[in-house]
C-alpha cells in the first residue's frame, strides 16, 4: 500500500507541470484528490490493513495529500498570474505615445502644468523633510469647519460660499485645511507634512478665480516653533519653485485656525510689480495664508497646546502655476484645451 501511495505521488509530481489552464487544473485535482480520485481509491483499501499498518499508512497519506494541495495552490496562482499578464499585455496602451506612434502623425502626450507644479512642490517639501498626506474631497462639518475653530456661528463661514449636499452635513471641502486635522490625528509630534489637493467654492469666475481649484496645505508642529521658522520654509519654497529669489511681503491676516495670522504676498512675475489683471493692478499676488497654529486647532487634533506649537500655511497651486508659466487667466488651466496644454510639454 505504501509503495502504491508513493507511485501515485510520483505520478502526480510528473504530470503537474503539464497542466496549462485552470479548467485543466480542476480536472487534474479531481483525478488525484476527488471522491473518485486515485488517492481516495488507495484510502479505501485501508480496511484490509492491520492496526499498525493503518497508522503508518494514514500518516503518510495525510502528508502526501497536504503536499499535493500545496503544489496545486502554487501552480494555480502561477496560472492565474499568467492569465492576468496576458490580459494586461493585450490591453496595454502607452499614454506617452512612442516614436512609432508619432510617425503615424500623432503627437506625444505631456503632463498638465498643474500636475508638473504639484509634483515639483511635493519634491521640494520632501527634500525639506515633510511628509505628503491626502484627504477626502467630500468632507463633514467637523473636519472642514469646527475642528479648525470655525463653529456654526462663526463669521468666517460667511467668507466661504460652500457646495453643500442635501443632508446639510456634508460638503465639497472648501480648503485643504481638513488635511491638517486628519494629519494631526494620524501622527504624533514632532512632525511636518503637506497636503495638496482640489478644493471647491462658489466663486465668481474671473482671470484669477475658479470654482474648483488647487491648494497645498502645510503644517509643522514641534517644540518652540516660531514665525521665523515659518518664513524660512516659505522663502525656500518660493525660491525653489521660481528658480530665483522672489520679493515677498508679510502682512497681518485673519484665519480662524491660526493666531497670529499673516498673508504672504509675492511680487507679480507677469508684470514685474507694475500691475496687471492677475495681480489686480497692485503688483503683488496673494501667495498664501499662514500663521501660528491656534491652540484650539491643536486640541482638536488631539495635541496638547501647552506642550507643543507650530505653524500652518495654505497656498494656491493654480496661481503659483500661473506665475511660473506666465499664464494670464486661471480659466485656461481648467479649459481642457489641448492646444493650451501642449505648449508646456517642453518645460
Amino acid at each position: 500500500m505504501l509503495q502504491k501511495l508513493e507511485e501515485v505521488k510520483k505520478e502526480f509530481d510528473s504530470l503537474l507541470g503539464s497542466v496549462k489552464s485552470m479548467p485543466e487544473m480542476a480536472q487534474f485535482k479531481a483525478d488525484f484528490l476527488g471522491k473518485k480520485g486515485k488517492l481516495n481509491a488507495l484510502m479505501g483499501g485501508m480496511r484490509e490493513l492491520s492496526v499498525e499498518d493503518k497508522k503508518s499508512f494514514g500518516a503518510r497519506a495525510n502528508l502526501v495529500k497536504q503536499d499535493m494541495l500545496s503544489a496545486i495552490d502554487r501552480q494555480s496562482q502561477s496560472l492565474e498570474m499568467e492569465v492576468i499578464n496576458a490580459k494586461l499585455a493585450a490591453n496595454w496602451q502607452d499614454i506617452s505615445l512612442t516614436d512609432k506612434v508619432k510617425e503615424k502623425g500623432q503627437q506625444a502626450a505631456g503632463l498638465h502644468p498643474l500636475t508638473k507644479v504639484t509634483r515639483e512642490l511635493e519634491d521640494i517639501f520632501l527634500s525639506m523633510g515633510f511628509d505628503i498626506l491626502d484627504g477626502p474631497h467630500i468632507e463633514d462639518e467637523y473636519h472642514n469647519f469646527e475642528a479648525l475653530n470655525i463653529p456654526d456661528s462663526h463669521p468666517a463661514r460667511d467668507m466661504q460660499d460652500t457646495f453643500w449636499f442635501k443632508d446639510k452635513k456634508h460638503l465639497l471641502r472648501t480648503h485643504t485645511s481638513n488635511i491638517q486635522i486628519r494629519g494631526m490625528k494620524q501622527k504624533k509630534p514632532p512632525f511636518k507634512f503637506v497636503g495638496p489637493g482640489k478644493v471647491f467654492r462658489c466663486e465668481t469666475l474671473d482671470a484669477s478665480h475658479e470654482a474648483a481649484f488647487h491648494q497645498l496645505e502645510g503644517m509643522m508642529v514641534g517644540k518652540d516653533i516660531s514665525v521665523p521658522h515659518m518664513i524660512h520654509f516659505l522663502r525656500t519654497l518660493l525660491s525653489e519653485i521660481f528658480k530665483k529669489e522672489i520679493n515677498v511681503r508679510l502682512r497681518p491676516g485673519f484665519f480662524p485656525f491660526v493666531e497670529p495670522g499673516f498673508e504672504l504676498d509675492y511680487e507679480c512675475l507677469l508684470c514685474g510689480g507694475k500691475g496687471c489683471s492677475v495681480c489686480k493692478q497692485v503688483g503683488w499676488v496673494e501667495g498664501l495664508g499662514c500663521g501660528m497654529v491656534h491652540p484650539k486647532v491643536l486640541a482638536g487634533g488631539g495635541i496638547d497646546p501647552n506642550e507643543w506649537n507650530g505653524f500652518a500655511f495654505g497656498l494656491g497651486i493654480d496661481r503659483l502655476t500661473m506665475m511660473r508659466y506666465h499664464i494670464d487667466d486661471v480659466r485656461h488651466l481648467h479649459s481642457g484645451n489641448l492646444q493650451f496644454s501642449e505648449q508646456f510639454k517642453a518645460y
